[in-house]
């Protein structure tokens, strides 16, 4: 896990002061792992921690506005069936201190220690740890970059699943603004445009897509302008026999067999029905299971 810098920025900038749980240690069974977080408002929270009793007095205890390093035998402190034990570390945030953060990874000393050198190589692991009384976490930088292309039914459906994935930044296209939810999902980039197809050049080329507008003609179009472009996958909502419609077309605008084949069509999983919540849990599932940067994996 790693330290969502910009989700703490759009929070602080929406509420004020925030607090910001992160789970620092575990000993046994527990919730979640080494680096999951939650930010703590007045009147709301956002993220887990894992729920529960936890989480519960977690919350309460953030609004303090204290920061701190507490350990929770899960069992004995919470009567929680975990059995394990977690360190909490609490920081509060407003938009002076969460401008000072700068770097790759964000190290705050929260017992006062001072800097050691199990500290300093800490710093370089790239990974989220408790040691000496500091709390190193790198910055998140999400690893992966999906557009999608239509906010229809299913595209509404997969930018609501995918969204909250931390690895992910995703891009959202469709012809107009109007096409869009009057609320889309933080940090979600929105973009219409009258022709999305140009904006195919705009797309990094070891990003993925999935490609489910309104119009068979432009997904025809957008599909043709990606195997041009270069992607590291791309999915494509169809039957059968769009598929094999799209197949023939592309191979006649100069795409060979197995570069058309490089599209996943249908996407998500079949067996789980044609729902639009069912097709994103289906891509979702597939996308967790396979690195997307891996160039020719199926997700289907």
């Amino acid at each position: 896990m790693s330290f969502d810098l910009d989700g703490l920025k759009r929070a602080v900038a929406l509420h004020g002061t925030v607090a910001r749980v992160v789970v620092a240690e575990t000993r046994g069974s527990v919730p979640r792992e080494v680096g999951a977080a939650m930010l703590v408002w007045a009147d709301g929270q956002s993220g887990t921690i894992g729920g529960g009793a936890l989480e519960f007095e977690a919350a309460r205890a953030a609004r303090d506005g204290a920061m701190r390093a507490v350990r929770h035998p899960l069992g004995p402190a919470l009567g929680q069936c975990c059995g394990g034990a977690v360190t909490l570390v609490t920081e509060v945030w407003d938009a002076s201190s969460v401008e000072a953060l700068a770097g790759p990874v964000v190290a705050r000393d929260i017992e006062g220690r001072g800097e050691t050198l199990a500290v300093r190589r800490a710093r370089g692991h790239g990974v989220a740890t408790f040691v000496d009384g500091w709390m190193i976490e790198p910055v998140l930088a999400p690893e992966r970059e999906m557009w999608i292309w239509g906010a229809g039914h299913v595209g509404r459906a997969l930018v609501e699943v995918l969204a909250p994935l931390p690895c992910l930044r995703i891009v959202w296209v469709d012809t107009d603004l109007k096409r869009f939810p009057e609320t889309v999902p933080e940090g979600v980039t929105v973009l219409a445009a009258a022709r999305p197809e140009v904006l195919v050049a705009r797309a990094p080329e070891a990003a993925g897509h999935l490609v489910l507008t309104y119009s068979h003609a432009l997904d025809l179009e957008l599909c043709h302008r990606l195997l041009a472009r270069g992607f590291a996958r791309c999915g494509l909502i169809g039957s059968a026999t769009k598929w094999a419609r799209f197949r023939s077309r592309l191979g006649a605008l100069g795409h060979g067999p197995e570069e058309v084949a490089r599209i996943d069509c249908p996407i998500g999983d079949p067996a789980l029905g044609k729902h639009p919540q069912a097709i994103a849990i289906g891509v979702a599932r597939e996308m967790l299971a396979a690195p997307l940067a891996l160039a020719g994996e199926k997700w289907a």
